[in-house]
């Protein structure tokens, strides 16, 4: 690849790619291929830019596993071509797709930065531009050595790079619609980009591979006080369910009831995996740290520790999917394997 960076905008579909139709008032999307139109100031880039859409480009509440090992090829055929991509996509389910394209890029060592926009690009007070441009900043950037900076799939909003698979959308109507509860900032943008490379992906230097299966097969338990059983059984015992994302209370905690305890028992004898998720904004779980979370630790509930729900079931997704032995997603799912828990 020749001086100037090469970045592959990729379009999924969002608020970031709208625009107001001057006669309807109607948001519509904007044709990429005339990006400078609509953001003049890329043409202040000394970089090589792109762009590509998904087929049908989708409101990310449509977002799914096909559209995510779709993202993962569209990198793949394009990988020896750039330095770097910036997928546009909405911000209600970012951190899932972020998440889940962790898993789906093995051994990435490029940037894939995702952002979005709480407010279209067409729109005067836009959010959408300072974090188009910034990620396309980030995409590009090199350390002294010409290697990429932040290897890894990343969200920028709002003056923050977050690791992808460490956020969580806290906001539906804050420019600052992102964090990351458990995990450091990458990179805070102001009148320079500051990196913090301690909490940079390293890459492993082996050959990228696109890990393309996911499965459906798995299910969201949010236990609640007086939560029945009914609800209870209905999601542990539905056909097919191989996984259940469990979120719990505090540090892992759980009801005690016999007849909860007995269904997780036989889930777990089923052959079900269950992964402990608390439900606090920070923290983690600490499973046998108190008598009400003993149990889920004897029986073999594994501990999330302090994972997002996103990346719980992202992960359980692509572990399920991969047909893997039982002991390897039990190792698997202990196992930080692209950064999104803390061991």
């Amino acid at each position: 690849m020749g001086v100037t960076p090469k970045i592959l905008i990729i379009y999924t579909g969002g608020t970031i790619g709208m625009v107001e139709e001057p006669t309807t008032k109607m948001l519509q999307p904007f044709d990429f291929t005339h990006l400078t139109n609509q953001i003049p100031e890329l043409t202040k880039f000394n970089i090589e830019l792109d762009s590509i859409a998904i087929d049908n480009p989708v409101d990310s509440s449509n977002m799914n596993p096909v559209i995510w090992v779709a993202l993962g090829r569209m990198i793949e055929q394009n990988y020896d071509d750039y330095d770097g991509f910036v997928i546009l996509h909405g911000s209600d389910t970012m951190a899932y797709t972020a998440s889940a394209l962790s898993f789906v890029l093995e051994n990435l060592s490029k940037p894939v930065i995702l952002t979005g926009s709480q407010l279209p690009i067409g729109v005067i007070r836009t959010d959408g531009k300072e974090n188009f441009l910034t990620a396309i900043e980030i995409a590009a950037a090199r350390n002294e050595n010409g290697l990429p900076m932040v290897p890894e799939v990343a969200v920028y909003f709002e003056y923050k790079l977050y690791r992808g698979n460490r956020t969580h959308k806290f906001s539906a109507e804050n420019f600052e619609a992102f964090d990351s509860p458990n995990y450091p900032v990458l990179a805070e943008a102001g009148v320079h980009i500051k990196y913090n490379q301690a909490n940079i992906w390293t890459p492993t230097g082996l050959p990228l591979k696109v890990n393309q299966w996911f499965s459906d097969n798995v299910a969201l338990l949010f236990l609640f006080p007086g939560i029945s059983p009914k609800i209870v059984t209905a999601i542990l015992e539905a056909p097919n369910i191989q996984g259940i994302v469990l979120k719990t209370f505090g540090s892992g905690n759980a009801p005690t009831y016999n007849w909860f305890l007995e269904a997780i028992q036989k889930s777990i004898d089923a052959g079900k995996f269950i992964y402990n998720v608390t439900q606090c904004h920070t923290g983690k779980v600490e499973q046998g740290r108190y008598e009400t979370s003993m149990a889920l630790l004897e029986m073999g509930v594994i501990s999330g520790r302090d994972i997002t729900t996103e990346a719980a079931l992202s992960k359980l997704m692509y572990l399920t999917g991969a047909n893997l032995d039982e002991d390897v997603i039990i190792d698997a799912m202990n196992t930080s394997l692209r950064g999104e828990m803390t061991i």
